[in-house]
């Protein structure tokens, strides 16, 4: 009886073992299942990343444009109102300019009319001492000295 045991011990560990085969297999078919799934999302994500990359890509290069644009358009206006700026300043510059040379022209005019009626006075001032010298020496009980 020992090889009919044997039999069916061997039969029996025969039937364990495709039974852990068929358990293995299972498990293959799930993981085969799980990687594949695995795979697919990573790839689906991939996509979507490359997508968004493109899309940042796209909102960079209109930022960029954009700022550019605003950056020319300023230039432009700073310069236009440099311009306006130091048109307005020469202008201010001249009428400046010509309001000190009138006012340099009616001192200078005012001036030479203090001087001239300076020596007007002096002249005048000098004749009177001349003629009250002569006076003076006209009367001899009178000596003018000078010092």
């Amino acid at each position: 009886m020992e090889k009919d045991n044997l039999e069916m011990i061997l039969e029996d560990i025969n039937g364990k073992f495709d039974l852990v085969l068929e358990g293995y297999a299972a498990l293959d078919k799930k993981l085969d299942d799980r990687f594949d799934e695995l795979n697919e999302k990573i790839e689906n994500n991939s996509f979507k990343i490359e997508i968004l990359n493109q899309k940042i890509d796209g909102v960079e290069e209109k930022l960029t444009e954009k700022i550019e644009g605003v950056e020319k358009r300023l230039t432009a206006k700073i310069e236009g109102v440099e311009e306006k700026l130091t048109a307005k300043i020469e202008g201010v510059e001249e009428k400046l300019t010509a309001k000190i040379e009138g006012v340099e022209a009616k001192q200078t005019r005012r001036g030479d009319g203090l001087e001239q009626k300076l020596s007007n006075k002096l002249d005048a001032l000098a004749e009177d001492l001349s003629a009250h010298r002569r006076d003076t020496e006209v009367h001899r009980s009178y000596q003018v000295r000078e010092d």
